[in-house]
């Protein structure tokens, strides 16, 4: 046989009702913690942010940049990998061809949709020639309308450097 110990409830009281005490007990805590961090500053969690910026991690991936030729030309030949790894599908290519025989093709129209970039590099990953990038210590300043948050070719080129990577020639 089971025993059942039956509890009878504590009759309500008004003080129990509104819960006077607790909410004391907690506009006391907030006090304190006001009070302490105006006077003493210690244990503060806000970042003053213009005057201190919280690092950015090793890892961040803030803003493409396209790498440039030492004619300054775009590295890219457009052969379409980045805008066919990316999830998001914001990547939009027109090829162009060159005049150079060790370079085909070239990006007419090269865009960045970042209303629809997630950042997540696999542009990156996926450029054989080592023409699209993203920078770790930059973030994207925010726009206003939609059209400034599209980057064409001179956007992305002014970010960008000549590139330390060879590129062309003959195939060994």
């Amino acid at each position: 046989m089971v025993k059942v110990k039956v509890i009878e409830r504590p009759v309500p009281t008004v003080s129990t009702e509104i819960y006077l005490k607790e909410v004391l007990k907690g506009m006391g805590v907030s006090a304190k913690h006001f009070f302490q961090g105006i006077t003493t500053q210690k244990n503060l969690v806000t970042t003053q942010y213009p005057e201190e910026k919280r690092p950015y991690p090793k890892r961040f991936r803030g803003h493409h940049r396209l790498m440039k030729r030492e004619d300054g030309s775009a590295r890219c030949v457009a052969c379409y990998m980045c805008a066919t790894a990316c999830p998001s599908h914001c990547i939009t290519i027109e090829a162009g061809e060159r005049e150079e025989p060790y370079i085909q093709k070239y990006p007419r129209k090269f865009e960045i949709d970042y209303l629809k970039c997630v950042f997540c590099g696999f542009c990156v990953d996926a450029c054989p020639q080592d023409a699209i990038r993203m920078d770790s210590d930059k973030h994207r300043i925010p726009a206003y309308t939609r059209q400034d948050e599209m980057a064409g070719n001179i956007d992305l080129l002014k970010l960008g450097g000549l590139s330390q990577a060879r590129q062309g020639g003959k195939w060994s």
